[in-house]
């Protein structure tokens, strides 16, 4: 199975799907455990999940997003949450095409998932997470952060003074989709994170965490200047998208819609 185990801290694992690239992370509390994210769910998520937590013990699962990297492991579950904002990210991402486009960059990193398992799988039942999950010992904080999508939502552990991500933030953050935020709104939302006590912060593509003041530099770093300094990229051709690279701090890079960031000025 393409699944790595990374241990966080008590009760945190980070769990990397290798060789594609993404990561999500399994909560566990006394009572019951959540599953932030489920990757691409190439092989049961599922049952990877399960195997690493007590048998019987309640298990949730939680989606900051719904693009294919994130959610299609949700075809292994019966159930998730996830914000009414993205119920249109999900249908898309979750469709016939973005499956077969998963497939096939599967197979070129030297997997061989069950193509016909994979396509037919239907979506798991939705609903809207509530505001707070208590875990026993462990609280999740699930707080709706639009910025890479409409119902991006981060989430904040504050008895490990962890905070987890999603896409909204990594070490290449990516603003550029279709549904993504204007730039200027997304800076405005992210803004509120540092109000929150965390001292480690996971994100979705690193295996490591990361700590707070990587984060908050990047933060600082969304200003004017950098902004409007931000050069031509190319990572949006695919999606007909002109975008641009802003280095908000050492090491960290915002690629973003220059339309959009035009359009807000």
């Amino acid at each position: 199975m393409p699944y790595i185990d990374h241990p966080i801290a008590p009760g945190v694992t980070h769990i990397e799907e290798a060789p594609m690239g993404v990561c999500f992370t399994l909560l566990e509390g006394r009572d019951r455990a959540l599953l932030v994210d489920t990757g691409y769910g190439l092989e049961d998520t599922a049952a990877h999940v399960r195997a690493l937590l007590p048998q019987g013990k309640p298990l949730q699962v939680v989606l900051t997003h719904a693009h294919h990297d994130h959610a299609l492991g949700a075809l292994h579950f019966p159930s998730v949450w996830l914000l009414p904002a993205e119920e249109e990210n999900l249908r898309v991402y979750s469709n016939e095409k973005w499956r077969r486009h998963v497939l096939a960059g599967a197979r070129s990193h030297g997997l061989a998932p069950e193509e016909a398992a994979f396509l037919a799988a239907p979506l798991p039942a939705r609903s809207a997470p509530p505001a707070s999950v208590d875990l026993g010992g462990l609280t999740a904080e699930l707080i709706p952060l639009p910025g890479h999508t409409p119902g991006s939502l981060v989430v904040w552990v504050p008895e490990l003074a962890l905070l987890l991500t999603g896409d909204d933030w990594n070490p290449c953050t990516w603003l550029f989709f279709p549904e993504a935020l204007p730039v200027g709104q997304y800076r405005e939302n992210i803004r509120q994170l540092p109000a929150l006590p965390f001292r480690q912060v996971l994100c979705s593509h690193r295996t490591g965490a990361y700590p707070r003041e990587a984060l908050v530099s990047f933060i600082e770093g969304l200003t004017d200047p950098v902004l409007q300094a931000a050069e031509p990229s190319p990572e949006g051709a695919p999606h007909g998208v002109t975008t641009c690279t802003a280095h908000p701090c050492p090491g960290q890079v915002l690629v973003f819609d220059r339309h959009k960031y035009i359009q807000e000025a």
